[in-house]
């Protein structure tokens, strides 16, 4: 690889795959799955799994200092034309890292080695994170949040040819939360599970493989809302309070915060039509025409705006503020029973 720094996952998967391999990566961040796919990617392109026993090391940053790995990586190979030496959980590697600086600006021609710092970062101001820049390829895996899933969830599918349906897509989401590596694997499970012949995965899938309901969710509790229908909103709230291991309060506070706020964001929108509020919002049409219009018909703004007052009174009675000993369910069904007044 020609430049070495800051880059992209897309960037280093194409230069792997077209053999041109890096002799330092450093791997960091605080999502583990494109660091744990990175380094099998990496793994799988230069070590031949017949010459691991012999030319590979893996090391671990809470029993190893930077001199170990220095010298691990100063090693030549014995079976094939590199060595490979990869450093998982760097971050807890508590002695001094000079000596891994020292290294990291003149590596050897043989060896490639990869730096995993999950869950951290190494400090681009001192002495290895200096000799990091330019001289290793560096790639930081940020936080992946709710509003990226639905995307990596599609892309995920259409790599192994399927499909899932947009309920799907809601309950996967709810249920599993920005972890992409446990959504990677719910996503296998599903995609293995489908019938032979078939290439798509619904919600009914969904709801047999995980035990998510596809009628009581959070995102049915959205949708109800924004109809203001009352006996749906009643019913799914009576469900969360004799289901309450299937029912977590900030996540649907949470969630009722960010769709009433879209809906007193969507007033202020200078084109009213569904295209023109989803482009002001940065939501696609269906959310839009699911959810916020109908809102929009509901609710006026000074209500909305009361709305969101009382999702923040109820979260802080959820957090004891006030002296408030109410059950999460009790104080749901209050909040919503003011939203439907």
């Amino acid at each position: 690889m020609a430049a070495k720094t800051a880059t992209t996952y897309d960037d280093i998967v194409r230069e792997v795959k077209a053999g041109n391999i890096s002799p330092v990566y450093v791997l960091m961040g605080e999502e583990g799955y494109y660091i744990d796919k990175l380094e099998a990617l990496i793994t799988q392109s230069v070590m031949p799994e017949a010459n691991r026993d012999f030319d590979m090391e893996l090391l671990y940053g809470g029993d190893v200092d930077a001199i170990r790995v220095a010298d691990s990586c100063m090693q030549y190979p014995m079976l094939g034309e590199k060595r490979l030496v990869v450093v998982r959980e760097f971050q807890q590697m508590k002695s001094s890292q000079d000596a891994l600086a020292v290294y990291v600006k003149q590596p050897s021609p043989t060896t490639v080695l990869v730096v995993c710092c999950k869950n951290g970062t190494i400090d681009r101001r001192k002495g290895l994170g200096k000799a990091m820049t330019g001289n290793a390829v560096i790639f930081e895996s940020k936080k992946v949040y709710d509003t990226a899933l639905p995307a990596f969830i599609r892309n995920y599918a259409k790599a192994a040819k399927k499909e899932v349906d947009e309920q799907a897509v809601q309950m996967l989401v709810e249920y599993v939360g920005a972890n992409l590596s446990r959504m990677s694997g719910e996503l296998d499970k599903l995609i293995i599970s489908l019938p032979e012949g078939e290439s798509r995965v619904t919600a009914a899938l969904v709801e047999a493989q995980t035990g998510v309901s596809k009628e009581f969710n959070n995102f049915e509790l959205i949708a109800a809302l924004s109809k203001k229908s009352k006996p749906q909103v009643l019913k799914i709230v009576k469900y969360y309070n004799s289901n309450p291991r299937s029912f977590a309060l900030q996540p649907t506070l949470s969630m009722m915060f960010t769709f009433f706020s879209d809906v007193m964001q969507a007033y202020y929108s200078p084109d009213k039509t569904e295209r023109g509020i989803a482009q002001w919002l940065g939501q696609p049409d269906w959310k839009v025409r699911r959810e916020v219009l109908p809102a929009m018909k509901c609710y006026t703004g000074r209500h909305i705006m009361n709305v969101l007052s009382w999702i923040r009174e109820c979260d802080g009675a959820s957090k004891g503020v006030g002296g408030c000993k109410s059950q999460p369910g009790e104080l749901l069904l209050e909040l919503v029973c003011r939203i439907l007044q």
